[in-house]
């Protein structure tokens, strides 16, 4: 099946074949009822990568059937937002007549928000000279007349930028818009509606049971502070965790836009943290954060497909609390096997990402056995 062949009518049934895939995967666990969460049927993509074929005097966007690996045309993907597509078709009509930058140009990576910015990074096999940067100045203002567009060049060594790197999401969580400054190749939540969707649901089930906030929350993996920003509303303080330093610049401005004074993120890797919590190690990234101020309660992870390793669930064991965000359900349920040993999950959820597709990303919270 091509990633381009969706039927919104089938979109309801194929969620529930979703929803029930991943409570067979669970069932040999004591877990609550599974919370669904849906997504838009349709333009539900923030971001979409393409390679680019050329055909002569034509060039055009291209996928690969994921059965036969064979390339197939697109015009159009329905399921990114609906400013990428405005964007495709301009685009590819642009370049077939501009010699210097569809030349050598093999990829088209696209990043965009809710309101309607947008990111268009051109990936090269050639060196960028000066003739390249004075066309891309030229495609990124006539583009798409009053939107605000802007053009990366990438090559070997090279990165030229002419606008911004970044787009700027205004993201509504509840009845609050959190800003958060989203970093050309960097990772970022694909679906908008649903990561939306996600913070309410970790926001609801870490909320305060009185008054004060809780005590303090660390996180793992916090990117660019997607849910550091809204959470650190329910508790005391915030310490996060993110190796790369890119996110970590973002995560920081992010804190600022939106004035998160109770939350800091330090550049090092969630392995490094817990030697460095167990005591084995000391790093010179942590010398300004005195570990002993926090009072960790709860813990909150993120973690790659792979899931937690087993250092990184050790210490994760060892919290009243753990909020688990996961990509990959089949990692998810290894490391509940180790972590239902010393906790309880309390709260279950599915969160429908990437629609249309086999993939399933879950959440669950829980809490310590004797504290429940």
């Amino acid at each position: 099946m091509r990633a381009t062949d969706i039927n919104p009518q089938q979109y309801e049934k194929l969620l529930e074949d979703k929803a029930n895939e991943v409570r067979t995967t669970f069932s040999e666990l004591t877990m609550p009822q599974l919370e669904v969460f849906d997504s838009p049927k349709l333009n539900y993509r923030m971001r979409a990568e393409f390679r680019v074929w050329h055909d002569g005097d034509d060039l055009y966007h291209i996928m690969f059937d994921q059965s036969t690996k064979e390339k197939y045309r697109v015009y159009q993907f329905p399921q990114a937002s609906i400013i990428i597509n405005e964007a495709m078709i301009a685009l590819m009509s642009y370049l077939r007549h501009n010699t210097v930058l569809r030349s050598k140009l093999f990829q088209v990576d696209y990043l965009s928000t809710l309101n309607g910015e947008l990111v268009i990074s051109l990936l090269y096999h050639k060196s960028l000279e000066q003739d390249w940067y004075k066309e891309a100045e030229q495609l990124a203002e006539s583009l798409l007349p009053r939107k605000k567009i802007n053009v990366i060049g990438r090559a070997r060594k090279q990165k030229h930028i002419i606008g911004q790197d970044f787009v700027t999401e205004q993201l509504p969580v509840g009845n609050r818009t959190y800003t958060f400054k989203q970093i050309e190749n960097s990772f970022t939540q694909p679906n908008a509606a649903v990561n939306s969707k996600m913070i309410a649901w970790a926001l609801d089930v870490s909320k305060p049971q009185s008054q004060a906030p809780n005590k303090d929350m660390l996180e793992l993996y916090c990117g660019l502070g997607n849910f550091t920003i809204p959470l650190a509303e329910n508790f005391d303080k915030v310490l996060a965790t993110e190796i790369s330093k890119s996110s970590v610049n973002a995560a920081n401005d992010n804190m600022l836009s939106n004035k998160v004074e109770n939350a800091s993120v330090v550049r090092i890797s969630s392995e490094e943290f817990s030697e460095a919590m167990a005591g084995k190690r000391q790093f010179h990234r942590l010398k300004d954060i005195d570990l002993n101020q926090y009072q960790f309660e709860t813990i909150f992870v993120d973690p790659p497909r792979s899931g937690l390793d087993s250092d990184t669930l050790s210490m994760v064991s060892a919290y009243k609390n753990i909020l688990y965000i996961s990509c990959n359900p089949n990692t998810l349920f290894d490391n509940l096997k180790v972590l239902s040993k010393t906790h309880k999950v309390t709260r279950f959820a599915l969160f429908d990402q990437f629609p249309y597709t086999h993939h399933a990303e879950c959440g669950v919270y829980l809490e310590k056995l004797d504290s429940i």
